[in-house]
């Protein structure tokens, strides 16, 4: 296969390429109204995540559009949350600011701990939204638990964060290149690499069902049985089945044909 032939792995790239810049785009676009932010997220997950498993749709548009309508309302509810947190946040910092002495540094070890505690679970909450449905509450205690569970592909994607705020803002003098960095590819790039983390963070979600179809169990979403608490960890997969459109997807048929396919190998 030569490099530049329409199926070869240079175009192939270019057009994964565009396609998440067309993302980052529609992603930055649909956050404009800034309460919307939360489903603009949770879609741009999804679009990603389908990225990385080679699950994408011909039409991106059409794909993204459909992911930020049926995450609209918990993803909604999720980004509320965490702007209230977030405010939280910035008061405590703004109270810290008017203190003194040693209680001062005291208080300021607890604000980096609560804002990275905040930071475990955020990385979290939107890909959960995305790829899982499952009731707010529960996206967010799993979101802090897998946060944990996975620590070193949680550190990873905080790095990759890191990595692109560096770039962005401390190696150029003129803040427009964060601008145009943020607004024309930023955000896609980000997700789409820290989706692959993902991908692995979430095996923590019975690896061998994840192996086989990508699909989560309907219950005990955790191995580790500190973990398992079925008031919390259930969760049914809505982005591993290939027609993987909330209204058609069906978790029950694809346990059952799991079962089927380990009895087979048994068999043998």
């Amino acid at each position: 296969m030569r490099l530049f032939d329409v199926d070869g792995p240079l175009m192939s790239a270019l057009a994964k390429l565009a396609d998440i810049i067309f993302c980052n785009m529609m992603f930055v676009i649909f956050s404009l109204p800034v309460f919307t932010a939360g489903a603009s997220l949770a879609a741009l997950y999804s679009v990603m995540q389908s990225l990385v498993a080679g699950r994408e749709d011909d039409n991106i548009f059409k794909q993204f559009w459909l992911a930020f309508k049926q995450n609209f309302k918990q993803g909604t509810l999720l980004w509320l949350i965490c702007l209230a947190i977030i405010a939280f946040l910035a008061a405590y910092y703004f109270i810290i600011g008017a203190l003194q002495g040693s209680m001062a540094r005291a208080y300021s070890i607890t604000f980096y701990v609560l804002v990275l505690v905040f930071m475990f679970g955020f990385q979290y909450f939107f890909p959960l939204q995305a790829r899982y449905d499952n009731k707010v509450k529960y996206t967010l205690k799993n979101g802090w638990l897998l946060s944990i569970a996975a620590l070193p592909w949680t550190v990873l994607s905080l790095g990759v964060i890191a990595i692109a705020v560096w770039i962005s803002f401390y190696t150029q003098s003129s803040s427009s290149f964060a601008i145009y960095f943020w607004a024309f590819g930023g955000f896609g790039i980000v997700a789409y690499i820290n989706s692959f983390f993902f991908k692995k963070a979430f095996q923590k979600i019975t690896p061998e069902m994840e192996k086989e179809l990508s699909s989560a169990p309907e219950e005990a979403i955790f191995i580790d049985e500190a973990h398992r608490k079925d008031e919390i960890l259930i969760q049914e997969s809505t982005f591993s089945n290939p027609n993987w459109n909330r209204a058609d997807y069906d978790p029950y048929e694809e346990e059952h044909r799991f079962e089927e396919k380990r009895k087979r190998k048994k068999r043998r």
